[in-house]
């Protein structure tokens, strides 16, 4: 039981020479054997199947079935949702708080990320080292991280050990202790991620992109991926993550969700017992402004060079309506059709007809306010300007000449909806669907219903929600690649200026 302590000795105590040997040993060349055997003749079987009839018939798929939210309340006022689910006997817990990315506007940049990050890096009770052992003892994990609106903290507890996991559980979230050491340690590995995210062409993208679409001012015109920039982890001290654990993760600000092998009567007063005596302040958390942002008046093209680079990759965006939108499904089949499957038409033009790109894309990232509807194609870097028009063109057709079929909503719908039980399979999903409604002010019923609003979409939805949704006029491309090899094609475009732009986001002269 005690051999992880030699197994630390030796990482500990390992040399660079030592680790380099070990590769000399075993990286070499190895002995490879390959066998060509002759193809075997196969036959078709003589009974069993009547092919005169074509492909079999799909029988009865499975109905959607989302179990029944239960509700309930601890004395300081902090709401619990739990869904009884016993067929394993486990428990997940998650505490959401209404924090996110968006709460770094005003502050220094990854702040969330970084104190989400810190939480179990030890506490006032317990060191780094401890957490783990006892995790490990309980047969517990936690975990935690934020997203644009919220920052969440998980638990994935066995029942038999519920109580002390719980406990163990609160204690992380509400007595961190951001011990100097752990924050330096910390801050090398952001800076290490931060670092590897700004040498790929998506993370450049996903950074710089969102202030373009929102302006400085807004709650999301920051990176999308979270992590700020060498400046702001640089200088980010361990007041600045206790100042926003107190203004951010507190218990007027949090719920609790609950799904496993327990009921209401059984994990309230676990929860009582490990966060009901929080104390409210009172005062309210700092306001995120997330106000509406108008459409850019016209299209903008920048360029990031990436020298070398054996392709680009082309983003582009404009501000789409919120994730809780009324119409929100007729928005994701809209999606579906014009880009986000494999199927559809932005990846059948520049990968299965034009063979310029692996595969491209158009998705949105959910936000509660206004979010980023994209586009996503790395394409090989000679037709870097063909595709940026194939990709108008194809938006434009599809808001005129060629609009979205019967059979591509009927392949739309028919996916999304006999996907639908099998999405809700797992606690860990469950989960996440009682997150998102909380997030997106949704019904406990949403996913239930979801069904029945997939099958009643009609063509004249989807355009409709395309002319209200599309707008390839007011597209922010960003383009990361080889500026020498590209940039002369692009301005032939005469889309608009091309203006320079380095990995950070800074306009260039």
């Amino acid at each position: 039981p005690v051999f992880f302590k030699t197994m630390l000795q030796w990482i500990n105590e390992a040399s660079a020479e030592e680790i380099r040997q070990v590769a000399r040993d075993w990286l070499s060349d190895g002995r490879y054997q390959l066998d060509v055997l002759p193809f075997p003749e196969y036959q078709a079987a003589n009974k069993g199947v009547d092919r005169s009839k074509g492909l079999p018939q799909v029988g009865s798929l499975p109905e959607m079935n989302f179990p029944k939210i239960q509700r309930g309340q601890l004395r300081n006022g902090i709401e619990v949702q739990l869904i009884v689910r016993p067929a394993l006997p486990i428990v997940d817990v998650a505490i959401q708080f209404d924090a996110g990315y968006a709460a770094d506007r005003g502050i220094k940049l990854g702040t969330a990320s970084f104190t989400l990050d810190m939480l179990d890096e030890s506490t006032r009770n317990r060191s780094a080292l401890e957490i783990n052992a006892e995790s490990e003892r309980l047969g517990a994990e936690i975990d935690s991280g934020s997203n644009l609106d919220t920052s969440t903290v998980y638990l994935a507890a066995l029942k038999q050990n519920l109580a002390p996991s719980i406990a163990l559980f609160a204690d992380v979230v509400r007595n961190p202790a951001f011990s100097s050491e752990e924050v330096e340690r910390m801050r090398v590995r952001l800076l290490a991620g931060l670092e590897q995210e700004k040498n790929q062409p998506i993370g450049v993208a996903l950074r710089t992109l969102p202030p373009l679409l929102y302006g400085v001012d807004h709650a999301y015109g920051i990176p999308f991926t979270g992590s700020g920039t060498e400046e702001s982890i640089n200088e980010m001290e361990r007041e600045d993550l206790e100042r926003f654990h107190n203004d951010w993760l507190r218990p007027e600000n949090a719920s609790l969700f609950v799904v496993g092998a327990t009921t209401i009567d059984e994990i309230l007063p676990l929860l009582e017992n490990a966060f009901g005596d929080w104390k409210v302040r009172g005062d309210r958390p700092p306001a995120k402004q997330i106000s509406v942002v108008p459409l850019a008046s016209s299209t903008r093209v920048f360029l990031v060079d990436k020298p070398d680079s054996p392709q680009s990759l082309i983003l582009a965006g404009h501000v789409a309506p919120p994730t809780g939108a009324a119409n929100n499904i007729a928005i994701e089949a809209l999606n579906d059709i014009v880009g986000g499957t494999y199927s559809a038409r932005v990846n059948q033009q520049l990968r299965v007809q034009k063979q310029w790109s692996y595969g491209a894309f158009t998705f949105m990232s959910d936000a509660r306010g206004q979010r980023p509807w994209m586009i996503y194609a790395p394409v090989q870097t000679d037709k870097t300007a063909e595709a940026v028009q194939e990709l108008l063109n194809v938006l434009q057709q599809f808001q005129r000449e060629q609009p979205a079929t019967a059979a591509e909503l009927n392949r739309v719908v028919r996916n999304n909806v006999f996907s639908l039980p099998g999405q809700y399979e797992t606690n860990a999903a469950v989960l996440n669907a009682m997150l998102a409604n909380q997030r997106f002010a949704r019904a406990d019923d949403y996913v239930s219903r979801l069904a029945g609003q997939y099958q009643s979409l009609s063509l004249e939805q989807i355009q409709t929600t395309a002319d209200a949704v599309l707008h390839p006029q007011a597209l922010t491309w960003v383009i990361v690649g080889d500026a020498a090899k590209i940039r002369e094609s692009l301005e032939k475009l005469k889309l608009a200026v091309v203006q320079s732009m380095d990995s950070d986001g800074n306009i260039l002269p």
